[in-house]
C-alpha cells in the first residue's frame, strides 16, 4: 500500500525513528495521526514538519493505558474522518542490567509498552481499517529479538514476542484487505536510552563509549526502511546492514551471532 493519499496513526511520533517516520510520511504525501506520550515532543516534531497543518494531528497517549488507547481511534476519525494504516514504532528499553538485578517493575514497564502497547493499538484500530479498502500494519521489532543482547535481555524478549505476534496476525489476516509487516532495526543513532528513562545523558554518553565504534544506522536511514516495510507489506524487513548480516549468522549459527554481540557489549555490564 503506497503511503500518498492515505492517513496513518505513528505510535513513537515525538522522537528518533518516530519522528523521522512522521517527517517522511508527510513529505510524501500522506496524512499523519501522531502518537506519543510526551506533548513537548511531538510538538517539536510539528514545528519540523513545518508548523500546524491538516495533514498532522498530535495525539498525547500513554500507549501502555489500555484506557486512553481504546478513545484514540475515534479522536483520529474524528479528525481525519478514517484510518488507513498502523504503524508502532513505539518502544523502550530498560536499565542495562542481568535479568537478576531488574525489579520486576523494570520488566513489567518495558513488556506494557514494547509488547502489550503494540497489541492494544492493533486490536483497538483493526476493526477500522478492516472496513477500508485497503490497510496496512507495520510492527517494529528489533535484531534483539533474534540475537540476545546482554543487560537488554528483557527488552530483547518483548520484542520476540512482538515478533511472533506479529507473524501470527499476519497469518490471520492473510487474504484479506489488511496487510502487516514487521521490520527490525539493528544498532541505529537515536536517544531511546534518555526517552526511556533507563539511563541519564551522561551515563548513555559513557555506554557509548564502552560500546565501541560499531557504525550505526541514522534515524532517518532507518526510518525510510520502515515505511518501505510498510509500502511493500514486507514479511521480515530489515532498518541496517547489522540487523540483516547478524539475522543471516543467527540462522547458520546461532550461539556464535550471540557471542558476537556478546563481546560487542560486554563493557557495559563490567561494572
Amino acid at each position: 500500500m503506497k503511503v500518498q493519499g492515505k492517513v496513518i496513526v505513528v505510535t513513537g511520533a515525538g522522537n528518533g525513528m518516530g519522528r523521522e517516520v512522521t517527517l517522511q510520511l508527510l513529505k510524501a504525501g500522506a496524512t499523519v495521526a501522531g502518537v506519543d506520550l510526551n506533548e513537548e515532543m511531538l510538538k517539536e516534531t510539528e514545528k519540523l514538519a513545518g508548523g500546524p497543518s491538516k495533514n498532522l494531528s498530535l495525539h498525547v497517549v500513554n500507549i501502555a493505558d489500555l484506557s486512553a488507547v481504546e478513545a484514540l481511534p475515534k479522536a483520529v476519525i474524528a479528525k481525519h474522518g478514517h484510518v488507513d494504516g498502523l504503524m508502532n514504532i513505539a518502544g523502550i528499553i530498560h536499565k542495562f542490567k542481568k535479568v537478576n538485578d531488574l525489579s520486576y517493575d523494570e520488566i513489567h514497564r518495558v513488556f506494557n509498552v514494547n509488547f502489550f502497547g503494540t497489541v492494544q493499538m492493533v486490536k483497538e484500530f483493526l476493526p477500522h481499517l478492516m472496513k477500508r479498502p485497503e490497510a496496512q500494519i507495520l510492527n517494529v521489532s528489533s535484531m534483539g529479538s533474534y540475537v540476545p543482547v546482554p543487560g537488554q535481555t528483557m527488552y530483547g524478549a518483548s520484542k520476540a514476542a512482538l515478533k511472533l505476534f506479529t507473524e501470527g496476525l499476519r497469518m490471520e489476516l492473510f487474504g484479506s484487505n489488511v496487510g502487516v509487516g514487521l521490520v527490525f532495526p539493528g544498532a541505529v543513532a537515536t536517544n531511546i536510552s534518555t526517552n526511556s528513562k533507563a539511563v541519564t545523558e551522561k551515563e548513555a554518553a559513557a555506554m557509548a563509549d564502552k560500546a565501541g565504534s560499531f557504525k550505526m544506522t541514522s534515524s532517518p536511514d532507518a526510518a525510510a526502511k520502515i515505511i518501505e516495510g510498510f509500502e511493500k507489506n514486507s514479511y521480515h524487513g530489515f532498518a541496517g546492514n547489522d540487523a540483516q548480516m547478524m539475522d543471516r549468522i543467527s540462522r547458520i549459527a546461532p550461539e556464535q551471532a550471540a557471542k558476537i554481540i556478546q563481546k560487542q557489549m560486554a563493557g557495559l555490564l563490567a561494572d
